[in-house]
């Protein structure tokens, strides 16, 4: 059985696994804790009451988070003319038509994002069994098939993350870096949670959100206490 390393072992003795933590206290115990020689990702997990096997139960959907992720996406572009012009000129990493569906059928796949226009959908169709897997297929509910694709870019470049519930009824998502400070961090958990309570479906029973977790990449999780994270 692998064991903790001496900083981990000093970490979890800071940390009650058991207590819910107001969300100041939790971001105070992730930053402290992540000694790691890189920029930790600060993590969110949210355990939903939902069955998303059932079609009125699925939880997906984006948010833009105030402070962003501390990571830079590659952002590809389905599109042609003006519209791929413009998807550069918005600082997308990749445009093409054709020619990139050829490539993504090749297995080249150098991104983090995928958005197209509308008319592009039936080239883009046709890659479902690559990018769906992957979660890089182009959904309108989701604002990446557009004709504004320069708009998309941006909110994609500047922050903008989509969630989806797992089989388990849990969402994980990255919301910052450990390099954050308390109060960016903060806030960007306030809008994820946010935006999961906005998207609760109709066929949700019972208690929707109940339980939420931060940790940092290396660390171990500091459950929060929901009902004033909510309330709050």
């Amino acid at each position: 059985m692998a064991t903790k390393g001496k900083r981990l072992r000093v970490v979890y003795e800071t940390i009650d696994r058991e207590t819910q933590y107001d969300l100041s206290d939790a971001v105070k115990l992730i930053k402290n804790g992540a000694k790691a020689k890189f920029d930790e990702t600060v993590e969110i997990a949210i355990n939903l009451g939902v069955d998303p096997r059932h079609a009125d139960q699925m939880v997906r959907g984006v948010v833009s988070l105030p402070n962003g992720t501390g990571k830079s996406l590659r952002v590809a572009v389905f599109a042609k003319g003006d519209k791929a012009k413009a998807a550069t000129d918005a600082g997308a990493d990749i445009v093409g038509a054709d020619d990139l569906a050829e490539k993504v059928s090749g297995g080249e796949i150098a991104f983090d994002r995928c958005i197209a226009t509308p008319d592009m959908m039936a080239v883009v169709g046709r890659l479902g069994k690559i990018l769906g897997p992957r979660g890089l297929m182009p959904n309108p509910k989701l604002g990446t098939v557009t004709n504004d694709v320069a708009e998309a870019v941006k909110a994609a470049k500047g922050g903008q993350i989509e969630f989806r519930v797992e089989k388990a009824g849990i969402i994980h998502a990255g919301v910052g870096k450990a390099s954050f400070s308390e109060a960016a961090i903060a806030e960007n958990v306030k809008a994820f949670v946010d935006a999961i309570n906005r998207a609760k479906p109709a066929g949700a029973k019972g208690t929707y959100l109940k339980g939420i977790s931060l940790s940092s990449t290396m660390g171990p999780g500091v459950k929060l206490n929901v009902a004033n994270l909510v309330g709050g």
